[in-house]
């Protein structure tokens, strides 16, 4: 959108709603990912957004066009996730293993941990639309700057630096930009985007996450491999496809796992509670997944058990984070799933 087409007070004095809506709603894609990354939730997310349309709408008159509509937009925004972040209670989002050491030999007791801001997934659908390319010298390349373990990465950095992060080396805007948006001078821009760097190196030595791509022969039959593996309540299965040093975690349980043995281990005592399970599959954060229903008897119907991210490596899964109940209900939703398919099995999963 040319600055020319930005709303401006004196350009359209008549101003609806309809048409503020036809100005903002191509950005809301991109503006609600940009949230997801800063907040580390796609409820709050959705929520940033839709304050930050209304915060727009009642300070469109004051935009004056002197710059970018979108940058306008992305300002607001991002102040709205950081005066969350300052509101939070439980900061920032996690995941179990960033919380606490692996488990080893102890089962959980099922208690969901509810003091905690547990970390959520995204739903690759809500990335379709939104252009990758318009960023192409970022530091990170908008499919793998959304990725699981480096939106978890980054949840731990102070929100100034997640901000000037996402905005230099994700978004490709310059220091002089941001320091703009964010206040403060270039040069303390550039210092805290230092910080932040020499942070996530800590977790990816060679500067930047592995990049996704679309899943090749071996790695499709990888997930038609696990998802047997759990329909059949095959633990060997399933073990066999996992990385020797797999980690296993399963929000909002605090209780988390590493290595093979300990998640075979886990999977021997957990499964014996079902009596089968059925998975859809789907995608988030631009990798594979699975909506998983179980059933405790065969006359009885399907419910939405967990929501399952996989992070697939050399045709192995490196790490699985299942995404249990209560947790799980409230995500399905974003993901246009049931919580229920009924016995008579004529649910039709999602394109």
């Amino acid at each position: 959108m040319s600055v020319a087409e930005a709303p401006n007070s004196k350009r359209n004095p008549n101003r609806t709603g309809e048409e503020f809506g036809r100005l903002v709603e191509p950005f809301r894609r991109e503006l609600k990912l940009h949230c997801y990354r800063m907040l580390g939730s796609v409820h709050e997310a959705e929520d940033a957004v839709q304050e930050t349309f209304l915060r727009a709408w009642r300070a469109v008159d004051r935009f004056e066009g002197r710059g970018s509509f979108r940058a306008w937009l992305y300002q607001i925004a991002t102040n709205v996730c950081l005066n969350t972040l300052a509101a939070r209670k439980n900061a920032p989002r996690l995941l179990p293993n960033e919380w606490l050491p692996a488990a080893g030999a102890a089962m959980p007791d099922g208690t969901p941990v509810t003091d905690v801001s547990w970390l959520e997934p995204y739903p690759d659908s809500f990335l379709e639309s939104i252009d990758e390319s318009a960023n192409p010298e970022g530091r990170y390349l908008s499919r793998e700057a959304v990725q699981l373990a480096f939106v978890a990465a980054i949840q731990g950095l102070p929100p100034r630096q997640r901000a000037a992060l996402l905005l230099c080396d994700v978004l490709d805007w310059s220091a002089n930009e941001a320091a703009t948006l964010l206040g403060g001078t270039t040069a303390s821009i550039n210092s805290i985007l230092q910080r932040a760097r020499e942070t996530l190196s800590r977790r990816y030595p060679d500067g930047r996450p592995a990049a996704s791509h679309s899943p090749n022969p071996n790695e499709q039959e990888l997930l038609d491999r696990y998802l047997g593996a759990w329909e059949r309540l095959d633990v060997d299965g399933l073990v066999a496809l996992l990385k020797e040093d797999a980690t296993y975690t399963m929000p909002p349980l605090a209780q988390w796992y590493a290595g093979r043995t300990a998640i075979g281990n886990f999977f021997k005592w957990a499964w014996r509670s079902y009596d089968s399970f059925r998975l859809i599959r789907t995608a988030a954060n631009n990798q594979p997944a699975f909506a998983a229903y179980s059933r405790a008897s065969t006359d009885a119907p399907w419910t939405a058990h967990s929501l399952q991210v996989l992070t697939v490596e050399n045709d192995t899964v490196s790490a699985l984070t299942l995404f249990a109940k209560p947790l799980a209900q409230s995500l399905f939703p974003f993901f246009d799933l049931p919580h229920l398919i009924p016995l008579t099995d004529d649910f039709t999963e999602p394109a």
